[in-house]
C-alpha cells in the first residue's frame, strides 16, 4: 500500500518533466504548444457549453421534482441485494450523461454522508472509473463520422457496470 501511496505522490511531476524534457529533446517549443492546445480546448469548451447546461439543468428538475429519488426507492430492494446503496443510483445513471452534473450530485453525497463515510468513498470510486457513455459516444462518433455504433454502447454499458462492481469490491476492502 505505501508503494501506491508513493508513486501517487510523485507520478504527475514525472511525467511533466517527462513530457517537457521530450519536448525539449525534439526539439519542439514546449510552452507555445501548451498555448495552442489550451486555446483549442477553450473553444471546445465554448461549443459544449450549452449541452453541458442543458444537462445540469435537467438534472436539477429532476432532483428537486423527487424522480431520482422516486427511482432510487422503487429500485432499494434491488440494490440492497446487491449490496449497492441506493443513494448511489441517481448518480451511476446522471454519470452516464454528465460528468459535470454527476458532480452536483457527488457534492449532494458528500454532504449528506460525508466524504469519509463508505458511501462517500465508493460515490468516490464511482466517479473515477465511470465514463460519461452518451456524451462520449455523440461528440466522438460525430468527430469522427461514425455513422453506426454497433456493440460500442453495449460495450460501455457493460464496463460501466463491471466499473461499479468493482468499485464496490475495493470500497469493501479497502473501507
Amino acid at each position: 500500500m505505501k508503494f501506491i501511496t508513493y508513486l501517487s505522490d510523485y507520478i504527475i511531476p514525472f511525467l511533466f518533466f517527462y513530457i517537457v524534457g521530450m519536448g525539449l529533446l525534439s526539439k519542439t517549443s514546449v510552452y507555445d504548444e501548451f498555448i495552442k492546445g489550451a486555446k483549442d480546448g477553450f473553444k471546445v469548451v465554448l461549443d459544449i457549453m450549452p449541452t453541458l447546461i442543458g444537462l445540469m439543468v435537467a438534472t436539477g428538475i429532476l432532483r428537486a421534482s423527487g424522480a431520482l429519488d422516486l427511482l432510487s426507492d422503487a429500485i432499494k430492494p434491488l440494490t440492497n441485494l446487491l449490496h449497492f446503496p441506493s443513494e448511489l443510483l441517481p448518480l451511476v445513471l446522471v454519470k452516464m450523461f454528465s460528468s459535470s452534473a454527476a458532480n452536483s450530485l457527488l457534492l449532494d453525497i458528500f454532504k449528506e454522508f460525508g466524504p469519509d463515510s463508505y458511501i462517500g468513498r465508493l460515490a468516490s470510486i464511482i466517479m473515477s472509473s465511470t465514463e460519461t457513455i452518451f456524451y462520449t459516444m455523440a461528440v466522438y462518433f460525430m468527430a469522427a463520422g461514425v455513422k453506426k455504433s454497433r456493440y460500442t454502447l453495449a460495450g460501455a454499458l457493460t464496463a460501466t457496470l463491471s466499473s461499479v462492481i468493482a468499485g464496490i469490491f475495493t470500497a469493501r476492502l479497502l473501507f
